[in-house]
């Protein structure tokens, strides 16, 4: 509805259009009142219409035709948030502590978090809280874990995704209408925070950053996908494994490659690789999740030298394994 009516009018189109649709063997009625028109919302609650759900410019009533239990779907029931983790390359993490909410004023360092935006994908969510609240820029990596809670806020169901991110800068220029401070803290300095030590749940997150740190974790990373519904697309969050060896395994059958040869997955987090040389040893060195074509096309770029054929090893051999650092010789 958005034309403008007095209260009788609204009544008495209301009434017929409810006749008429009962005998159409309808059953649920939805009313989109916008805010201009909130004069109508008592004359029909007062009808039947029930509140549905609210947004800051309109109320959505709803009314059930059969004398029977309605079927109506109950509105959205879960809010969603993110926590993230950010970790450099000194294993320093980057946390804040809050002005206001259940952490204002108790000192107690933690993670950037917010809540996820309407249309807002969880990856972005996770680079936007960051920068809004620390002034540093990030890349989405994958989300480590999530936690399902209930009665929270208003008394609906929360989820709550424990991000990781890599930092792409480093100097904190922190938000300051929400955040009192902001640092790079050691792991071990965050981990042994009295917060930390007696809450299960933070305690569960440092292991798996730990785990994570020394290559025993993984999470789910972000694929672009579409569905039968949409051709918009939407994010599938994988093991980060299992789409690394997905990626290579499709490449390798599309192309006829061997799995002797170099394979790479079409898309991957960016990053940089390093190629360093020591005396007669080549390492590679892979920070956070690589992108594997830059190792790929640095091989190709480097022939048919042992380096190139090291570094393809390596290719293959973290597509498999995910190892942080591999010494070529040990290949």
């Amino acid at each position: 509805m958005k034309e403008a009516m007095d209260s009788a009018t609204f009544v008495s189109m209301l009434r017929a259009s409810i006749s008429h649709w009962r005998e159409q063997g309808k059953k649920g009625v939805w009313i989109k009142l916008p805010i201009e028109l909130v004069n109508l919302v008592e004359p029909a609650v007062a009808e039947g219409f029930w509140y549905h759900h609210a947004e800051p410019k309109y109320l959505m009533l709803v009314y059930w035709i059969p004398q029977s239990a309605h079927t109506i779907p109950a509105n959205a029931s879960h809010r969603v948030s993110v926590g993230v983790v950010v970790m450099n390359e000194k294993d320093e993490l980057l946390v804040v502590q809050e002005k206001t909410g259940t952490f204002g004023g108790t000192g107690v360092w933690k993670f950037p978090t917010g809540v996820v935006d309407e249309g807002e994908d969880i990856c972005a969510a996770a680079v936007r809280e960051i920068k809004e609240e620390t002034g540093i820029d990030a890349e989405f990596v994958e989300v480590l874990a999530f936690r399902q809670s209930h009665r929270m806020f208003f008394q609906k169901s929360g989820l709550f995704f424990v991000c990781l991110a890599r930092p792409l800068s480093f100097d904190i220029w922190k938000q300051d209408s929400e955040i009192e401070a902001a640092q790079w803290m050691p792991f071990q300095e965050y981990a042994k925070q009295p917060y930390c030590q007696k809450t299960e749940v933070v305690q569960y997150v440092i292991e798996i950053c730990s785990a994570k740190k020394n290559g025993k974790y993984s999470g789910f990373a972000p694929v672009p996908t579409t569905s039968s519904f949409s051709d918009q697309k939407s994010y599938l969050y994988l093991d980060s494994h299992f789409r690394r060896r997905q990626a290579c395994l499709g490449l390798t059958e599309a192309s006829g490659v061997s799995m002797t040869e170099p394979s790479l997955p079409v898309s991957y987090a960016s990053s940089r690789v390093e190629l360093l040389c020591e005396k007669s040893c080549c390492f590679l060195h892979v920070e956070s999740l690589i992108k594997i074509q830059s190792a790929y096309l640095l091989s190709q770029s480097l022939g048919k030298s042992n380096m190139a054929k090291k570094l393809q090893q390596i290719i293959r051999y973290d597509l498999m394994g995910n190892l942080n650092s591999v010494p070529c010789g040990s290949l």
